[in-house]
């Protein structure tokens, strides 16, 4: 399989690398063994200055990694300066927070001593996306290796150079040699990591597809994994909302990496009342996007991360337009044809209405810069229409009555539901999803205690 880095913008291959051949493979998991038989005794508090040390590195060359998102892969320079920013924000969160998250708890018993002890599991493999090529590597990072663990990580094979880079971060950090290492090899090996007996677990976070073939591996194998999948978040708004504020964060909340975000925002739901104008809003808002160059500061969208990508999301737009949906701006791929963009993965900021159950625009995810508008009637048509999707990742919400609030919290079918804000992970908060997004959590106290040990302690 090729490991390449191709500039989305330009179709130029900028580096090629090659895979890993089995020998060397065998040659870093025996290191990542090695280095768990003493890096599991290390302190809390040496672990914690590294990963403080780590996320100064992240602070002083945010710029020179955030360029080399945006090379390969094609996000907003800005965007990408700020996930960097976001990196260096959760490895502090977990140097501060792992000791007291995985403290001893004392539970009262008929025993002298009875309680639950924290231990970490030994190697975990990381399969991560491109699309957050340092955010997802870093929240599985810095609270997997706070916990003790060691990590294995397989990167899209479209962002090696990302990959590398997060390598030499936790090197130059301090970590061991061997406690975090990056695997250049294709899909196709991941298999042979998961069954390898060193490996101990493994998370994932990428496509439906991706996470079946992980998951039936892992469970072959009983070993535990956490699998963040796909989504196709709703974003209602009912006629009590703040429109203007609505407006605005569903154009944030659906851009948000040129599209390409598994919390996106893609399917508003719009309570009649108020649709129409907020359908012409958010078109007067789509329209006022500047596609281009992601290195420069005033683009908003950049191209999508491979061409591939963006030739499946046309296919579902033409698809939806061809069931019955209605296009109230963009959907046409060939408009950048002969422009600067012509050579890009570029696709135009796109909008679809009147769209028929069982077309693609109706409930599956698309990734990129496409919205699904709805109208409904109510809040109990809202809720239905947000829960009819095989997905359940998030969730956004926007009305002024508490009792509406609450009826939100409660009836959607989400791992997260944002009243009145677009959906986003928060280091202090569990991050994860129901049904066929996946299972698990990353984040928060939960996110650390996913990946360890629960262990029963009773001593008479």
């Amino acid at each position: 399989m090729s490991i390449a880095s191709t500039n989305p913008t330009t179709g130029e291959v900028v580096q090629t690398f090659i895979a890993l051949t089995s020998s060397e493979l065998d040659t870093k998991l025996a290191l990542a063994n090695r280095a768990f038989t003493t890096y599991r005794h290390i302190g809390f508090a040496q672990k914690a200055g590294w990963i403080h040390k780590a996320a100064d590195i992240l602070e002083a060359r945010k710029l020179e990694f955030a360029k080399l998102m945006t090379l390969e892969m094609g996000k907003p320079l800005l965007s990408a300066i700020a996930e960097v920013e976001k990196s260096a924000l959760v490895c502090r969160f977990y140097a501060e927070n792992a000791e007291q998250f995985l403290g001893d708890v004392s539970i009262p018993t008929a025993a002298s001593r009875s309680l639950v002890r924290y231990q970490p599991l030994g190697i975990i493999l990381a399969v991560m996306p491109w699309n957050f090529p340092f955010w997802q590597v870093f929240r599985f990072a810095a609270p997997a290796l706070m916990a003790g663990n060691i990590g294995l990580l397989k990167h899209a094979s479209n962002v090696p150079q990302c990959a590398l880079a997060i390598e030499e971060i936790f090197q130059t950090a301090g970590f061991p040699t061997g406690v975090f290492q990056t695997l250049l090899v294709g899909a196709n090996r991941v298999a042979e990591i998961v069954k390898d007996v060193r490996v101990k677990a493994a998370t994932l976070t990428g496509s439906e597809p991706a996470g079946q073939s992980l998951a039936a591996i892992a469970g072959h194998e009983i070993k535990k994994t956490v699998l963040e999948l796909g989504g196709s978040d709703p974003f209602i708004v009912l006629k009590s909302a703040n429109l203007e504020e609505a407006v605005s964060t569903a154009i944030a909340a659906r851009m948000l990496n040129s599209g390409q975000s598994c919390i996106a925002a893609k399917r508003f739901i719009v309570e009649t009342a108020i649709a129409t104008e907020f359908e012409q809003r958010l078109v007067e808002g789509y329209k006022a996007l500047k596609v281009g160059d992601p290195m420069l500061p005033e683009t908003d969208i950049g191209p999508l991360a491979t061409d591939r990508i963006r030739q499946e999301l046309d296919l579902q737009v033409q698809k939806s337009v061809q069931h019955g949906a209605k296009l109230l701006i963009g959907g046409d791929m060939q408009i950048y044809s002969h422009t600067p963009l012509a050579k890009g993965n570029f696709y135009p900021p796109t909008i679809l209405s009147d769209i028929p159950k069982g077309c693609p625009a109706y409930a599956d995810e698309l990734f990129g810069p496409v919205a699904s508008l709805f109208r409904v009637a109510d809040i109990d048509e809202a809720i239905a229409l947000a829960n009819c999707t095989p997905f359940g990742l998030g969730a956004s919400a926007w009305t002024t009555d508490p009792q509406e609030q609450e009826r939100l919290i409660n009836d959607l079918e989400a791992g997260a539901v944002f009243i009145n804000s677009m959906v986003k992970s928060d280091p202090k908060l569990p991050f994860g999803g129901i049904k066929r997004s996946g299972y698990g959590r990353e984040l928060g106290i939960q996110g650390i205690q996913e990946f360890v040990n629960i262990k029963t302690v009773y001593v008479k």
